[in-house]
């Protein structure tokens, strides 16, 4: 089967998109690190503080829904379920995957799989500044939510007790699935 030019890599093509193996979880929170190595400033600035440490092995357990690019995993989407509502709580692809596909992959599958279960919508936290975050999310569907509602803000809430705002400005951000 041929890959139609210009589409995707040929690295891409051979990266399955699935549900996280349990035996994979440890392998999680290194690519999670990695990836956010990529933010290293926001509108030009240096991060004048770091990032949260990465999700540890019970947190990805505990999940929702787990679903990884690769064998061996190269990224991951991480599910949580927020007032009824699936949360895409992180994204993150290694570095040496980044820009080729992989993360619009993996919310194209998460939007694929929450649909499947049945739920109308799904939700995320992100950085507005960021072209790999609010910008993309943005082209994959995703718009920002300006009343969230009180478990959102809960969520906004522990993110800023976490040190994401003294990083950059956040948004809520909203994808309908279907009405």
């Amino acid at each position: 089967m041929g890959i139609p030019v210009g589409a995707r890599s040929y690295a891409q093509a051979m990266l399955e998109i699935r549900p996280a193996a349990l035996a994979e979880f440890s392998l999680l929170p290194t690519i999670e690190a990695e990836a956010d190595g990529l933010l290293t400033e926001i509108n030009g600035r240096p991060l004048a503080a770091a990032l949260p440490c990465a999700a540890t092995v019970q947190e990805f357990a505990a999940a929702l829904h787990v679903l990884v690019a690769g064998r061996p995993p190269v990224g991951f989407a991480r599910l949580e379920e927020i007032a009824g509502v699936p949360h895409l709580e992180q994204l993150s692809v290694l570095p040496a995957f980044a820009r080729q596909g992989t993360g619009r992959a993996l919310v194209n599958a998460a939007v694929a799989w929450a649909r499947e279960a049945g739920y109308r919508q799904l939700t995320l936290c992100t950085f507005a500044d960021v072209p790999f975050n609010a910008p993309f999310y943005a082209s994959c569907g995703f718009a920002p939510d300006p009343c969230p509602g009180p478990e959102l803000l809960q969520v906004r809430i522990r993110e800023k007790s976490l040190g994401l705002d003294d990083l950059g400005t956040r948004v809520v951000m909203r994808k309908k699935l279907r009405e």
